[in-house]
C-alpha cells in the first residue's frame, strides 16, 4: 500500500456511527477524528450524543470536548486543523478513522472548500433582519433561488442558511452551483462507508435516542445552558425545542414529540446528502458478518494486503 487510509464513517444520525468507529479503531490500533459539529462543543453532552466516558477512554478521540459554544468553530476551522492532525497521525499509522453526522465538514475536510463570495456589511444586515423577523422569510427566498440547497441544508441552523443567502445575494448564483466540484489532492486513500437501515427502523432508533437522553438529564442541561441561549451552537435540534418549554410557551410532551420530529426531519436531510456521494459504500447491519469485519475485508481487498 502506498498511501495510508481514511476510513469515513457517515450516516444519519443514531445510525450506529459512534460504536463503528470505535470498533475500526480498535482493530486498527488507531485514532478517531469527529466530524460532529456539536460535539466539539464542551458544554453540549447529553444533546448532542456524544460518545460515553467508557467509550472515549477505549480509543482516543479528537475534536470531542475541544472548544466551548462561545467560539465559533466553522467547517474552515475544522479542515484545516484537521489536516493538520491527520498529516501527524500518519506519521505512525497506517489508517485513521473519520466519523460524523456533519457532512460539510466532512467534505471540506477531504475536498477541501470553495472561495465563496462573502461581505461584512450584508451578513450584518441578514444578522439584523434574522433578529427582527425570523429564519422562515430567509427559507423561503432560499427555497425559490437554490432548491437544491434548500432540499438539503439544515434548517434549524440559522448560520449555515444565512451564509448560502448571502453568497447567493453575492453571486447572483445559485449556493450549489459556487461548488466547483474540482477536488483537492490528498495524500491519503478515504473510503467512505455508512449503515444502511431500513426507514422505519431508523426512526424507531431515533425515537429511541431522545427517550434516552431525557431520562440522563437533557432537561437540566438546557436548562444550565439557558444564559448562553442567543450561542450559535444552541441554535440545535434538542435544545431548540427544551428552550421554548422552559420559557413556557410549549408542553414537555410537545416539546418532545418536536424533537422526534425535527429529528427525523434532520436524517432524512443527512440521506438526501449522502445520496450525492458515488463512492459510498452502505453496509448491512443484519448480516452474520459485522459492519466491522465487512470494511476490514472490503479495505483488505481493495489494498492487497492486510492493514491490520
Amino acid at each position: 500500500m502506498n498511501s495510508p487510509v481514511l476510513i469515513v464513517i457517515q450516516g444519519p444520525t443514531a445510525s450506529g456511527k459512534t460504536k463503528l468507529a470505535i470498533d475500526l479503531a480498535l482493530h486498527f490500533d488507531t485514532q478517531i477524528i469527529s466530524a460532529d459539529a456539536r460535539q466539539f462543543y464542551s458544554e453540549m453532552t447529553i444533546g448532542t450524543a456524544k460518545p460515553s466516558d467508557i467509550e472515549l477512554s477505549q480509543v482516543k478521540h479528537h475534536f470531542i470536548n475541544s472548544h466551548s459554544i462561545q467560539q465559533d468553530f466553522t467547517a474552515s476551522n475544522f479542515a484545516e486543523e484537521a489536516t493538520a492532525l491527520l498529516k501527524s497521525l500518519f506519521e505512525s499509522r497506517k489508517v485513521v478513522v473519520l466519523v460524523g453526522g456533519s457532512n460539510m465538514f466532512i467534505d471540506a475536510l477531504i475536498d477541501g472548500l470553495d472561495d465563496i463570495p462573502s461581505d461584512l456589511s450584508l451578513k450584518k444586515e441578514l444578522n439584523s433582519i434574522l433578529e427582527k423577523n425570523g429564519i422562515d422569510v430567509f427559507l423561503e427566498e432560499l427555497k425559490e433561488k437554490d432548491p437544491e440547497t434548500f432540499k438539503t441544508i439544515d434548517k434549524n441552523n440559522p448560520h449555515r442558511i444565512l451564509r448560502a443567502i448571502e453568497a447567493i445575494r453575492l453571486s447572483g448564483e445559485k449556493f450549489s452551483d459556487l461548488k466547483s466540484g474540482n477536488k483537492q489532492q490528498n495524500k491519503f486513500n478515504t473510503f467512505r462507508f455508512a449503515l444502511q437501515w431500513e426507514r422505519s427502523v431508523l426512526y424507531d432508533r431515533i425515537n429511541q435516542r431522545v427517550d434516552l437522553m431525557m431520562d440522563q438529564g437533557l432537561l437540566a442541561e438546557v436548562k444550565s445552558l439557558l444564559p448562553q441561549r442567543s450561542l450559535n451552537a444552541l441554535k440545535t435540534v434538542g435544545y431548540t425545542e427544551l428552550i421554548k418549554h422552559l420559557d413556557g410557551e410549549i408542553t414537555l410532551d410537545f416539546a418532545l414529540d418536536q424533537i422526534k420530529q425535527h429529528t427525523r426531519n434532520y436524517a432524512k436531510r443527512q440521506l438526501t446528502w449522502l445520496n450525492r456521494y458515488d463512492d459510498l459504500v452502505w453496509l448491512d447491519p443484519n448480516t452474520s458478518i459485522s459492519p466491522k469485519d465487512q470494511i476490514v475485508a472490503l479495505l483488505n481487498n481493495a489494498n492487497h494486503e492486510s492493514l491490520s
